[in-house]
């Protein structure tokens, strides 16, 4: 399943393509979005944004769009008319005079006022989002000081999009190796030191890993490029120690880590 950095660079190539220029057609497979398909007719999409690994779309007539791709739903941008070949399901279409976007095999999908979309019962669970420039370090501390997540362990804590949004597999194995830290740890064992440095890890790198992954040049000049240091790299050597990662599993997901460097 994409984390939250794929979802947000998924959400800018949607918004490139379609917002600010009226729609000239809305399409919707769920019989319960029906209705809303004359109401978008002329309307433009003012921002398509994510929170954690859900998807919002919001129009200017105070309507958002939200919808979850799960595991099997993805969103395409093709020019204005088109469909492309494919066996997946198409149950979304928004479409401008020059391009559409299109959602395919997803079904969590739902209309909602866009000044009561917070209530939604999902969005009203998760925590504050990764890529929220708004989130400062101070606050991922106190989170990992909240009694409601001090004594979870790390390597279920960093999966739980209650904690902070926008986090999975191969961020918690990336954020874990970043602090030197084992998987086994609490937050309520960490002295002051590792806990700041858990905190800045679990900003840091989905906040590279956006800005960088994938892409040639990308990013501000003093950013380091996102690479995997332990990530799907069992049996290599440790870039800090040298020692070969090990691989296992944790909270019922592939996990990876140095036994020397992560404590």
């Amino acid at each position: 399943m994409p984390e939250g950095p794929e979802i947000r660079r998924a959400a800018d190539a949607l918004a490139k393509a379609v917002a600010g220029e009226p729609l000239v057609r809305a399409w919707f497979a769920p019989p319960a979005l029906k209705r809303y398909e004359a109401k978008l007719a002329g309307r433009r999409i003012e921002a398509i944004t994510p929170h954690g690994k859900a998807l919002l779309t919001r129009f200017d007539n105070g309507l958002t769009l939200y919808s979850h791709n799960q595991l099997y739903g993805v969103w395409r941008v093709a020019n204005a008319g088109e469909r492309p070949v494919t066996g997946r399901s198409l149950r979304v279409a928004l479409e401008t005079a020059r391009k559409a976007i299109l959602l395919y095999s997803a079904t969590d999908i739902e209309m909602w006022p866009t000044a009561q979309v917070h209530e939604h019962p999902f969005l009203r669970r998760l925590g504050p989002d990764a890529l929220d420039t708004a989130l400062d370090a101070v606050t991922v501390e106190a989170r990992l000081r909240d009694p409601r997540f001090a004594r979870r362990r790390l390597g279920a804590l960093l999966l739980d999009q209650a904690f902070v949004a926008g986090l999975g597999n191969y961020l918690r194995v990336e954020i874990l190796w970043e602090a030197g830290l084992d998987h086994d740890r609490r937050p309520c064992d960490l002295d002051d030191t590792e806990r700041a440095m858990l905190a800045e890890a679990i900003l840091d790198l989905p906040r590279r890993s956006y800005r960088t992954r994938g892409r040639r040049g990308a990013g501000h000049l003093q950013d380091t490029p996102f690479r995997f240091r332990a990530y799907e790299r069992a049996g290599e050597a440790c870039p800090r120690c040298q020692s070969p990662i090990e691989k296992s599993m944790v909270a019922s997901r592939p996990f990876y880590a140095c036994p020397r460097c992560q404590r």
